[in-house]
């Protein structure tokens, strides 16, 4: 699996970080998205789908 975000396209919500906090966090300046591993391991497959999902911005795509 393979993540890319684009940053600006992220409205800061923080969905994504509460749902994958492993994965993804917030600069402290203005909330925009922070990628922390874009190649995580399978069984975050779940929590990370479900953060591109409920991304409000679609600034969040999962491949592979």
């Amino acid at each position: 699996m393979h993540i890319e975000v684009d940053q600006e396209k992220c409205c800061g919500a923080g969905q994504c970080a509460l749902i994958a906090p492993d994965v993804f966090d917030q600069r402290d300046s203005d909330g925009v998205v922070l990628l922390l591993d874009p190649e995580p391991d399978e069984s975050a497959r779940a929590v990370v789908t479900e953060a591109a999902s409920v991304c409000p911005a679609a600034a969040i795509a999962v491949t592979g």
